[in-house]
């Protein structure tokens, strides 16, 4: 059973409820999707649910396609981003296929419900100097925790992978005399990602000095742990890089997603291919790891403007 089903009652049909739990349970056992996206896909249905009852919808037997079109409109109206509205239809559309999977509807009344454009944003990144300011900003002797928080950051920069993905790194997936890490990415997907001989060493200097005063349980095979020898939650990767931008002064929205879009500009920037760096990100489609090309072409445009003498 999942273990985010609602406690209360969802605003919304009477029948709600009861599918809601039926369909988180269906997302976890039958299609393997990652926890993040259960959630997320629970929170778009809960504002679904609350538009029809606003509708007055009474049984989702009863659900069409009009009660979706004006979810999608009630939600731009809201100013959710056009991402948001777009992972918010991909949740009502496989809860339609749900409810035809479990005989409450007869036919999917979603599929003929147009995706909305999604804005493409260019990813922000930091420049090398900003970069290095974040990573030396752990201090010894002010944090008791530096040689971790220092081997979290460096670990970021050097392989592009996910904060939830840091995460859930286990002591063993780091092969040292390889300098490769394995990381499970979204579906549990596995890739091998080659790491910089400086993270490789700041690993070692956290595994050796640090890591035994946190967790001395040889049965913990997280490779960060907590204070308390727990393993490391994703939304503590948030926090720790939040901690350190700040004291690092660096401007804009900086997060632990921001070092994976700095690795993926300097490979392209330094002549990687395409095919090489959507691998090492784990991009199931390649029009997804282009968005990086169209980054440094417009930082090469900045640099033409600053300095060529007609701009």
């Amino acid at each position: 059973m999942s273990h985010f089903a609602p406690n209360q009652p969802c605003c919304g049909p009477r029948d709600a409820d009861l599918h809601l739990r039926g369909f988180l349970d269906y997302l976890q056992a039958e299609c393997g999707l990652a926890l993040n996206t259960r959630k997320a896909y629970r929170r778009d249905l809960a504002r679904f649910f609350a538009c029809l009852a606003c509708g007055g919808a009474d049984d989702l037997k009863d659900l069409a396609a009009r009660d979706i079109e004006h979810f999608l409109i009630q939600s731009k109206a809201d100013g959710l981003a056009v991402s948001s509205i777009v992972r918010a239809l991909a949740a009502v559309r496989m809860f339609c296929r749900y409810l035809v999977l479990v005989r409450v509807l007869e036919r999917d009344v979603s599929d003929t419900i147009d995706t909305p454009k999604k804005w493409r944003h260019l990813p922000s990144v930091l420049d090398d100097p900003g970069v290095r300011q974040l990573i030396a900003a752990p201090d010894d002797g002010l944090d008791g925790l530096a040689l971790r928080d220092r081997a979290m950051l460096l670990l970021l920069y050097a392989t592009g992978m996910r904060a939830g993905e840091l995460s859930g790194l286990k002591i063993n997936d780091l092969n040292y005399n390889l300098g490769v890490v394995r990381v499970f990415g979204k579906g549990s997907k596995e890739r091998i990602v080659p790491v910089a001989n400086e993270a490789i060493q700041a690993v070692r200097d956290y595994i050796s000095r640090l890591r035994p005063t946190l967790s001395n349980d040889p049965r913990q095979q997280a490779l960060f742990v907590s204070k308390s020898g727990q393993v490391l939650p994703r939304e503590d990767v948030f926090r720790i890089v939040r901690k350190y931008v700040a004291r690092a002064a660096l401007r804009g929205n900086v997060t632990p997603h921001t070092l994976r879009h700095c690795f993926a500009t300097q490979l392209l920037s330094h002549g990687a291919d395409l095919r090489s760096v959507q691998e090492m990100l784990g991009h199931a489609d390649i029009a997804t790891t282009q968005i990086y090309t169209h980054v440094d072409a417009a930082r090469l445009k900045s640099i033409h403007k600053q300095f060529h003498p007609r701009p």
